[in-house]
């Protein structure tokens, strides 16, 4: 098993979430305005949810396939593990260079999913307004899709873990971290925002996450040889 378990993937996505909002709080400023008007604040509250439900399912199935994948690999043609893991922490450390802003390597990694999200960005028209919490899932489910450095970087760890049900459950664990600050923004409460988007706050919390990845990559070093 990862020397980072599932509570550390919400950590991160806890941590990183000021990087959610500010690359996705016009998207979520757009799905409450995307509700039909009518609608009563508690039935906006249980569409919020579902949306952000199917946000976090998009993200378990593509842990799900990553980890599969790793594993077909580390099966097939003997990729070890531990050498995933060394990788896993070395993006843990781009991120929090990234989130800091001192280092934007993984913005040419996002680069690669934008060409995906070509595609599925035009389908999220279908759902909107919504009316219904299946629209509201199936908007979220292709918001997840979205392509973000933070995802992509807590990936890595879901392709070392070496199976689908971790891949899968270290994803959602991270959707869950980036919930509060996601869901606050959808109901219209914006006192987590204005400490998340802080300057200083933001550095300090990519301090944190660079420690934790260089601790990673120590540990992980010292399990593969």
């Amino acid at each position: 098993m990862l020397n980072i378990d599932y509570l550390s993937a919400f950590v991160i996505g806890l941590l990183g979430s000021g990087h959610c909002i500010g690359m996705c709080g016009g998207i979520t400023t757009m799905l409450t305005s995307a509700i039909a008007p009518q609608q009563n604040s508690s039935k906006q509250f249980k569409l919020v949810s579902a949306y952000h439900l199917g946000r976090i399912f998009s993200y378990s199935l593509i842990g799900a396939i990553v980890g599969f994948s790793s594993s077909i690999a580390a099966k097939s043609i003997g990729v070890p593990l531990g050498f995933l893991r060394i990788v896993a922490a070395v993006f843990l450390i781009l991120l929090g260079l990234y989130l800091g802003q001192w280092l934007m390597w993984l913005t040419k990694v996002e680069s690669f999913g934008k060409m995906l999200w070509r595609y599925l960005s035009p389908l999220s028209k279908r759902f909107i307004p919504i009316k219904n919490a299946k629209q509201a899932i199936a908007l979220g489910a292709v918001w997840g899709w979205l392509p973000c450095g933070l995802v992509y970087s807590t990936l890595t760890w879901s392709l070392a873990s070496g199976n689908a049900m971790s891949g899968a459950l270290i994803m959602a664990s991270f959707g869950l971290g980036t919930l509060p600050a996601l869901l606050s923004i959808s109901l219209g409460s914006f006192g987590i925002k204005s400490l998340l988007t802080n300057v200083k706050f933001k550095k300090i919390m990519a301090f944190i996450i660079i420690i934790y990845g260089i601790y990673s990559l120590a540990v992980a070093y010292q399990q593969l040889f």
